[in-house]
């Protein structure tokens, strides 16, 4: 039987979560979560989206080895890449989730999330309360759940 394999797009806030200070158990946990799931993508049990929001901002990061670690994850794991060339059609989804007070650059990852994707990553709380009918949000820990149920992958 042929499962079907799920696809990430993690945010910025995601990525960045396990150089945050761990002394706080729910970042420490959030941080886990983040790095089993880059595991799942790493031997294929997950395909990763990203896009042209995700290089820019993380581009714009002023610490050189969480800019570069990021970036050579995303260069040698992304699956699915949404391009500048969908920007008319970023630009009216994200436009509609502005409207419920998303910040734009978050509206932009959601809308690439949701042209590509059935899974967006946040550990950022604003977003984690934006719900729609077109993408899953959550935060990693929650994932990893769902992650458990659809792929029987073991976190030990």
């Amino acid at each position: 039987m042929n499962e079907k394999i799920l696809r990430i797009y993690l945010d910025s806030c995601c990525y960045n979560r396990p150089y945050d200070d761990q002394s706080q158990i729910r970042i420490s946990l959030e941080a886990q979560a983040k790095i089993f799931i880059q595991n799942a993508v790493r031997y294929g049990k997950i395909e990763l989206v990203t896009s042209f929001v995700l290089r820019y901002e993380n581009n714009k990061n002023p610490y050189a080895n969480k800019r570069i670690s990021i970036g050579d994850f995303i260069e040698k794991y992304t699956t699915v890449f949404v391009d500048f060339e969908k920007i008319a059609e970023i630009k009216k989804i994200a436009e509609e989730i502005m409207s419920t007070g998303i910040k734009e650059v978050d509206a932009a990852h959601i809308t690439c999330a949701i042209l590509a994707d059935d899974y967006f990553l946040t550990t950022d709380h604003r977003v984690l309360k934006y719900r729609n009918d077109k993408i899953e949000i959550m935060n990693p820990i929650e994932f990893l759940k769902v992650l458990e149920v659809t792929q029987n992958v073991q976190h030990d």
